[in-house]
């Protein structure tokens, strides 16, 4: 059986393979569709980098799941037992289209419900955040260190546009108490700005596929990864998530309490 530390470096070579394949066709024609809304698009860019992640996943660890966002991974995940691979072709997507910049490409691997590796590729800046459990995290080669515990008020924070614009009252607080806040439209590049202590904290509303490789990136550098109201995470499921510094959490929970 492959070891963890094998899977480690086929997984590397995996994204940076999509993350090749994206930048050399952003410039070139291809097919743009919405999924829910106007706001919700994918392309045919994003569905050739499933498709080329998730043959390489099933290649290289046979026996496991994969939950992917637009549908080439298993159809039915109803547990996290053994290998669950979770995959977000491109991160960022209206960024891919829109400004060719901005974007990600996510893998994470899970075994028996735990995050055990986390790979964000920033695209256009070729840097590739990784981290295997108990082994630190890195940006390429470069070991990251964990970021200086900052509270609120002297820290960035990152909230998506319904969050910011139609948020209830203690969301709208948190935002007005942050020092700054910013908008990305990535949640790669936003828990890249926490990892990397750009960011305080990160608050959105996230997929699996948005949210799987940034928590174990984070938890590894003993960063707060939680649903905005204390309670613990479901990675299947879709969630309103912090991730931030200690003091940035806590000052969070006395806003909403």
């Amino acid at each position: 059986m492959i070891s963890i530390e094998e899977l480690d470096q086929k997984a590397q070579q995996i994204i940076r393979q999509a993350g090749q394949n994206a930048y050399q066709k952003m410039e070139k024609d291809y097919q743009v569709d919405t999924k829910t809304n106007y706001t919700d698009l994918v392309t045919t860019i994003d569905r050739e980098n499933e498709q080329l992640i998730n043959d390489q996943l099933r290649k290289i660890d046979p026996g496991s799941q994969i939950l992917s966002e637009e549908g080439f991974g298993d159809q039915q995940i109803s547990n996290m037992q053994g290998h669950v691979w979770i995959v977000d072709p491109i991160d960022g997507t209206m960024n891919f289209v829109k400004q060719h910049n901005n974007f990600a490409v996510m893998l994470a691997l899970y075994v028996d419900g735990q995050p055990t590796l986390g790979y964000i590729l920033d695209v256009i800046n070729n840097r590739l955040y990784h981290g295997r459990k108990g082994a630190g995290v890195y940006a390429n080669n470069q070991k990251i260190s964990q970021p200086a515990d900052l509270g609120l008020r002297e820290s960035l924070l990152a909230m998506n546009r319904t969050l910011t614009l139609s948020g209830d009252s203690a969301l709208k607080k948190i935002a007005q108490d942050a020092i700054g806040l910013r908008m990305y439209g990535s949640a790669g590049i936003e828990m890249i700005g926490v990892i990397t202590g750009q960011l305080g904290g990160y608050i959105s509303n996230l997929k699996p596929w948005d949210l799987a490789a940034g928590r174990m990136l984070a938890e590894e550098l003993g960063l707060v990864v939680k649903s905005i109201d204390g309670s613990s995470i479901n990675v299947l499921s879709s969630n309103l998530v912090l991730v931030a510094t200690r003091q940035v959490s806590r000052d969070i929970r006395q806003i909403i309490n």
